[in-house]
């Protein structure tokens, strides 16, 4: 039987390439940003408003939708799509990197892990087989393994814990058994080049559906993050997608495009729009609270086309945060999510039309400091 998932490459510019990827969904056009709901909620923003801002993904996470309201009651009211009205793809995380950075409150054994509810202190453990399970109620698009995200700059725990996600990695396809999920390896190994092409190829290896990589921008600098991007591009195989997970700024849609990178997600554009920053296209960023924007009439972003641009002032915006109106955290929301989603559609064509560096060059993005970045998987 034909697989419900295909990913046909339409064109390159150097590295960076456009594709498209068949769900049961929909057809997801590459490369792409996803917003995080991790709760099976983006935060502040209403499924309509992801919709007109032309978000075509949406990621949950399976460790928060197993502790509450639970899988078991999701799958009960139809699924996630019906459960948060999402009618297009959605991606599921195994929750591996929100049960390691438990620290105090998790034991990892070669089996599982056992840890701690955030919530209430409360006993569980993650095994392969029951992330998959968990993830089948769930009823995402596309479903990731159980890996164990490792502190980027320790080698002895990055060599330990690549073998158990490379164990578990196997363990899980062979649990699965929905065929309509895309089950994603994901690719660990820290900021060391021999751990990254060693799981890179491993992972390649095993025949999963599309390769995420992992345990990226979460402490190491841009500068070692890009280095093993190109590490994996010259591995992973050409005709699957991959998935950088956790990263989302301006700098970083462009340097992760460029090496190869076609899915992106990011819990980052609403946590700055909660608090009160807001991208430019340029990868500069506002903090609107500031009093120089009181009386500043122009809309955020000059050219940007997003609902809170077309109808709002720089001035209004300050007056909400300064009120502590709800609001202002949806329209910057609804701003910095239109952002990054639309500048990927503009890569895309960019790289349709074999013109990616000149566009990037156009841009003027800059690489700023990544302040709020870090373990930005977690809301």
């Amino acid at each position: 039987m034909a697989s419900l998932f295909q990913f046909v490459l339409e064109g390159y510019s150097g590295r960076a390439r456009a594709g498209l990827f068949s769900t049961p969904h929909g057809v997801l056009e590459t490369p792409l940003f996803a917003p995080v709901g991790t709760q099976a909620t983006v935060k502040a923003i209403t499924p309509a408003q992801l919709d007109e801002l032309g978000a075509s993904l949406v990621l949950a996470n399976t460790y928060h939708l197993y502790l509450r309201p639970g899988d078991e009651l999701v799958a009960e009211m139809g699924g996630l799509h019906k459960f948060m009205q999402w009618t297009q793809p959605i991606l599921t995380d195994s929750g591996g990197f929100q049960v390691f950075s438990l620290a105090a409150r998790r034991e990892v054994d070669a089996e599982g892990v056992n840890f701690r509810s955030h919530l209430d202190g409360s006993s569980h453990r993650f095994t392969p087989e029951k992330v998959m399970r968990i993830q089948e109620n769930l009823g995402a698009d596309m479903i990731m393994v159980l890996d164990e995200c490792a502190e980027p700059l320790d080698r002895a725990y990055n060599e330990q814990a690549l073998l158990r996600t490379h164990a578990w990695a196997k363990l899980c396809l062979e649990a699965k058994k929905r065929s309509d999920q895309a089950l994603f390896g994901i690719v660990q190994g820290g900021i060391f080049r021999d751990l990254r092409e060693q799981s890179a190829e491993f992972i390649a290896s095993l025949g999963f559906d599309g390769h995420a990589i992992g345990g990226l921008s979460v402490g190491e600098s841009k500068e070692d993050m890009y280095a093993m991007l190109d590490v994996v591009d010259a591995i992973l195989p050409e005709d699957k997608p991959r998935y950088l997970m956790g990263v989302g700024t301006p700098e970083d849609l462009v340097e992760g495009i460029r090496r190869g990178v076609d899915l992106f997600d990011c819990v980052l554009p609403t946590r700055l729009g909660r608090n009160n920053a807001v991208f430019l296209r340029s990868g500069e960023r506002l903090n609107l609270k500031n009093a120089e924007f009181a009386k500043d009439q122009h809309p955020i972003d000059e050219g940007c086309a997003c609902y809170t641009c077309r109808y709002f002032s720089r001035a209004y915006l300050r007056h909400l945060i300064q009120a502590k109106e709800m609001l202002a955290a949806t329209l910057l929301s609804i701003h910095n999510l239109h952002t990054l989603v639309q500048l990927a559609q503009d890569l895309r064509s960019a790289i349709l039309r074999n013109e990616f560096e000149a566009f990037v060059g156009e841009l003027g993005v800059r690489r700023l400091p990544n302040a709020l970045e870090q373990n930005a998987r977690i809301e």
